[in-house]
């Protein structure tokens, strides 16, 4: 019997814990810490990508419409309004869909909680932010902060969203979040100010 590819990735994550290196789950080379993401278009899956895999992927035809490649670009976008963002929360992020739907998402000790986004507030949204036209499905999201008086409004690649769901999971505490999520969200967004300043030199991710 033939494993599937889901399977593989499995296995090939199961080993690298293993001998404890982290690998690329396409080949299975060993990935640096900071390394490219791939999303899996059949189950919105976000995969490790050693850079051969990452540069053979970077061209829309490699996946063939199946993986995408994370771009590795972030663009600050003018300060939000509070409260103008069609979610329930101050923190948030979207992420348009192939078939032009957009879901909103925001961290939670749980998780990643799912909101649904109308396409009037979503309409809106673009008009205010002529740049959200240019999202591209699946593999950049808008990342939107207002909460304790933030002002941040982001383009940037969807595993960066991963980073901040984890990050509050990780320091979330009691009803409110406690102590410590709200100034670890902070200091994620002066890092992320410092990774889009060496994307614009050139620098890596």
């Amino acid at each position: 019997m033939t494993a599937t590819p889901a399977l593989e990735r499995v296995i090939r994550r199961a080993a690298g814990r293993l001998d404890g290196v982290e690998r690329c789950d396409l080949c299975a080379a060993p990935v640096a810490e900071r390394h490219r993401h791939m999303v899996d278009s059949s189950n919105r899956e976000l995969l490790c990508a050693c850079p051969a895999c990452a540069v053979l992927f970077s061209r829309e035809a490699a996946g063939r419409g199946h993986y995408r490649l994370v771009p590795g670009t972030r663009l600050r976008l003018a300060d939000p309004e509070p409260g103008q963002q069609g979610v329930p929360v101050g923190l948030a992020f979207f992420v348009r869909r192939p078939d032009g739907s957009v879901d909103a998402h925001y961290p939670s000790p749980l998780g990643a909680t799912r909101w649904e986004v109308s396409d009037e507030t979503w309409a809106r949204l673009e008009a205010e932010c002529p740049e959200l036209a240019r999202l591209q499905p699946d593999v950049q999201a808008l990342l939107v902060d207002t909460a304790h008086g933030a002002r941040e409004r982001w383009i940037v690649p969807i595993d960066d969203c991963y980073r901040l769901v984890a990050l509050v999971r990780a320091t979330w505490t009691g009803l409110s979040g406690g102590t410590r999520v709200w100034p670890a969200v902070e200091q994620f967004f002066a890092e992320l100010g410092g990774r889009a300043a060496a994307d614009h030199r050139g620098g890596s991710r």
